[in-house]
């Protein structure tokens, strides 16, 4: 296997978010003071420096069916921007709270109000794409033109997290668990999960938890539902079967999830450790996990989206490339000059961006 670096760049402050375009051809990086810089996947040059957010930036998320970024600030703003000429599209004000969450979908087929289904056989488009964007205690959906397509009940309070269990083009599909024909989108804040149904905005179910949740995640399956808490610990929903998991002992608070393409590995941070759960069968309460040490504590950790490599980053530098399936499961380790803030995979898996907190960007390629 080959891992090497294939290029780097650094931009003005931390950074805060990173993604790459649906085609893979571009990576858009946001700054921690508000800039968004897209760039080319070959040699890392700089496609376009869009202005962001003018008090700073929080989150971005391409369109999943167009060349569309969404960016969120700390201006209360939703932007919207084209990758092919880098023009602002559309702003849309959600108030005076942080946008810090936003989360692409394209609804089921028929699913939407007002829209009629064909029946069995009959071919009909996916509706176009809608954007999910929190700010503080608000949920909305919005159309690609930055009007806003529905506006869900505030949340008890500000919401902490959120979570999307939809491909990236949702239509009907009959191998998903018929509990959840439809995409799902859930929201946490402090002692409360919600999940709704994200084609027809209606509430699907509640959970309560009796501390805070700083991350949420779905497995690929849609099986799980996993919180990383304020406790020192991570809890599992399986809403389809009204289970509950719980594991606690970190060593700190818990940010870090990701799961495996599979659903059958369940990657966490919280300590020196990154722990790998078995969520297979009866699911990982009261099994062993496969701890893989580093030196100091881990603060990122991603899956790829398709193949079995891990990546994990810690506090003081250390990047290290796993084959969690393998006995020895260590493939690479890269020291970079500050602490990962994200880690970005291509969809086909061959180029990993990763984003520090003094702002370097740089990529990697396996193959």
């Amino acid at each position: 296997m080959i891992f090497a670096k294939h290029w780097a760049a650094v931009l003005d402050d931390y950074v805060i978010d990173l993604a790459w375009s649906p085609d893979g051809t571009t990576l858009a990086a946001a700054s921690g003071a508000g800039g968004i810089t897209l760039f080319d996947h070959v040699a890392g040059t700089v496609k376009h420096t869009l202005p962001g957010h003018t008090d700073g930036a929080n989150c971005l998320a391409w369109c999943p069916t167009a060349g569309e970024l969404a960016t969120g600030g700390q201006d209360g703003c939703v932007k919207f921007w084209s990758a092919a000429t880098g023009a602002e599209l559309a702003e849309t004000k959600l108030g005076t709270a942080w946008v810090e969450h936003l989360a692409w979908t394209a609804c089921a087929r028929g699913a939407v109000a007002g829209v009629a289904d064909p029946g069995p056989g009959s071919p009909s488009p996916a509706p176009p794409p809608l954007l999910f964007a929190a700010a503080g205690k608000k949920l909305v959906a919005l159309h690609a033109d930055g009007t806003v397509a529905h506006a869900f009940p505030d949340a008890p309070k500000t919401i902490s997290a959120l979570a999307s269990s939809f491909p990236a083009v949702a239509v009907a599909d009959s191998s998903l668990p018929t509990a959840h024909p439809s995409p799902l989108l859930a929201t946490a804040c402090f002692g409360h999960v919600a999940v709704w149904n994200a084609a027809t905005f209606a509430a699907h179910k509640e959970f309560s938890y009796g501390n805070a949740i700083y991350a949420l995640t779905w497995s690929p399956d849609r099986r799980w539902l996993v919180a990383g808490c304020h406790d020192n610990a991570v809890h599992l929903w399986a809403p389809a079967e009204d289970l509950e998991l719980h594991m606690s002992g970190y060593e700190t608070r818990l940010k870090e999830l990701s799961f495996s393409h599979d659903s059958k590995w369940l990657a966490t941070g919280g300590g020196r450790d990154a722990c790998v759960w078995d969520c297979g069968g009866a699911g990982p309460e009261g099994r062993e996990p496969l701890l893989l040490p580093h030196t100091a504590r881990v603060v990122a950790v991603a899956f790829q989206h398709s193949h079995g490599l891990l990546a994990t980053g810690t506090a003081n530098g250390e990047f290290s490339l796993w084959a969690p399936a393998r006995k020895n499961p260590l493939i690479a380790e890269v020291k970079m000059p500050a602490a990962p803030t994200k880690f970005a995979w291509r969809a086909d898996d061959g180029l990993l961006a990763v984003g520090t907190e003094k702002g370097h960007v740089f990529v990697f390629k396996t193959a």
